[in-house]
């Protein structure tokens, strides 16, 4: 696929069933990942891989969290953070490294790993691989944080849900660029 179809193209696939991206595919999603713009390069992000039995362990996770922070959570609230992870047969966790930099400001850094996240979603479009970035209040949980083994100086940026498409994607609105674009005169 011809890079500006990717980027033109690309729509989020959130029904996904097995396989997962084999060891190939992943090479190059995380690759491409490591293109992200980058001042200093710092390469300000890591990624950890969750699948098989780990998805639900995640899972659990997810619940603890959502009981610590929630007393009152409802079964079904319960239920939907521990079905999250087994949407999909690979769940990616993007994590911002942030460092302290004289010339790169962590707000920048949190930005560059959000870029290496995209890279990963365009290159699984590109590759024919089914991908959504979802997050929500648990991603930034402290306790989801220990759970996975952050250190003090790093946050979850995104989880990335791969997987092979359970229909094809559905074709992406086209949008009018003027609604997004003004000139600044001064």
């Amino acid at each position: 696929m011809e890079a500006l179809d990717a980027l033109l193209n690309r729509v989020s696939v959130p029904r996904l069933i097995d396989p997962a991206p084999d060891a190939a595919q992943r090479e190059i999603l995380f690759s491409a990942a490591l293109r992200a713009p980058d001042h200093g390069q710092l390469r300000p992000f890591r990624f950890l891989t969750v699948e098989g039995k780990a998805r639900e362990q995640m899972g659990e996770l997810l619940v603890q969290a959502l009981q610590q922070s929630d007393a009152e959570a409802t079964p079904q609230a319960l239920d939907k953070a521990r079905q999250g992870p087994m949407r999909a047969p690979l769940v990616v966790v993007v994590i911002a490294k942030l460092q302290d930099h004289l010339k790169v400001p962590k707000q920048e850094q949190l930005i560059t790993a959000g870029c290496a996240a995209h890279a990963v979603l365009l290159a699984a479009f590109a590759l024919g691989v089914g991908a959504v970035w979802r997050t929500g209040e648990l991603s930034y949980s402290a306790q989801v944080a220990k759970g996975l083994g952050l250190e003090a100086d790093e946050e979850v940026v995104a989880f990335l849900y791969l997987g092979t498409p359970q229909h094809p994607p559905r074709t992406a609105p086209k949008l009018d660029t003027a609604d997004f674009v003004s000139e600044w005169q001064g």
